[in-house]
């Protein structure tokens, strides 16, 4: 299984964030961070405000801040949010299946059982957990413009 990079930057602007609780940040100053098309990075921050793990607010002393605490946010919600399709087989998908053995073939139940496993695995997490505070000020020395 291979997240998109809509995910991965989506976890990354909420990792940012969570450094930074004190002051809204621009996407432009993510963008810069993260060397992310900030096209892309806006697209990121929408689905992410549409899913309230982030609040966003415009104009000049506008930015992005987390939603809730980065205890309450658990990755797998924001895998579920992010990533626009979650069928790992054709067979997952009712309405467009075409697969020739879908009545004879067993894969589907332990696939959707990995896919349900992996899920839950995330669901264990929140962004405090993998936050690191430890080591913010080597995330702010890297990554800060």
């Amino acid at each position: 299984m291979h997240l998109t990079l809509h995910t991965d930057y989506a976890l990354r602007v909420l990792l940012y964030l969570n450094h930074f609780p004190d002051r809204p940040v621009g996407t432009a100053e993510i963008s810069r961070a993260f060397d992310i098309s900030k096209h892309h990075l806006v697209r990121v921050v929408q689905t992410l405000a549409l899913h309230h793990f982030v609040t966003a607010t415009a104009g000049r002393s506008g930015g992005v801040t987390l939603a809730q605490p980065a205890t309450q946010i658990r990755l797998g919600d924001v895998v579920r949010a992010c990533e626009p399709n979650l069928t790992i087989v054709e067979c997952f998908e009712l309405e467009s299946n075409t697969c020739p053995i879908v009545s004879i073939c067993g894969l589907k139940s332990p696939l959707r059982e990995a896919l349900n496993s992996f899920l839950k695995s995330l669901d264990a997490y929140t962004l405090a957990d993998v936050a690191n505070p430890q080591q913010h000020h080597r995330f702010v020395k890297l990554l800060v413009p």
